[in-house]
């Protein structure tokens, strides 16, 4: 199926997440970084793991809803907590917040290969869709993603409040409400790049 939108909900509010699954959208993804303080990631975790394991198994008449987790960074040290006690639920994947380049998929897709031996997943059942270029390193490097296979690689995004924050930028679009300067390159950077790997480009959550 096509996944032509994605929405994004707070992985602990229990509200939200009680409304995601009759929204209509084709794929959920459950943030447990940035809307989610320090003090809330343990409950956020548990609710996505119960979220995740209530919608498993899914008939509806449009199709299946994908589910999704977007995870803490890598430099946070929180990502493999938040893998632990996810995965249990079978996500059909991961969102990768600040993606430094291809070595920071396949640390993750290495961790989910042992969680899917320890939960009797099948092999390569979890994806991983990168948030490319929210550093300046990471946004002169898109082009590395075209190199080697990633069997695991969904496509590739990008986040322009990442960006903005790295680069110090006191705003990312002008008066007419178009991207400015850096953020239109890493969007278009992001769309080739995804493009020429034979990926889905998936465009900012808004």
């Amino acid at each position: 199926m096509h996944t032509r939108s994605w929405l994004l909900v707070p992985g602990d509010s229990d509200k939200k997440l009680a409304k995601a699954a009759s929204t209509g959208a084709d794929a959920v993804v459950i943030d447990l970084a940035d809307f989610v303080s320090l003090e809330r990631k343990n409950t956020a975790r548990a609710l996505a793991r119960e979220w995740l394991s209530i919608h498993r198994q899914q008939i509806t008449g449009k199709g299946r809803m994908g589910r999704w987790v977007r995870i803490n960074p890598l430099e946070s040290r929180m990502w493999r907590d938040d893998l632990v006690a996810i995965m249990a639920g079978a996500p059909d994947g991961i969102v990768l917040p600040r993606a430094s380049g291809p070595e920071s998929a396949r640390q993750v897709a290495a961790e989910l290969y042992e969680l899917e031996q320890a939960h009797h997943l099948p092999n390569g059942s979890v994806r991983v869709l990168p948030v490319a270029g929210e550093t300046p390193a990471a946004a002169l490097g898109m082009a590395a993603w075209l190199e080697g296979a990633m069997p695991r690689l969904a496509g590739l995004t990008w986040a322009p409040q990442g960006l903005g924050a790295s680069i110090g930028a006191l705003r990312s679009v002008d008066a007419r409400g178009a991207w400015t300067g850096a953020f239109a390159m890493v969007r278009a950077q992001a769309l080739m790049a995804a493009h020429a790997a034979g990926l889905a480009a998936v465009e900012t959550f808004h």
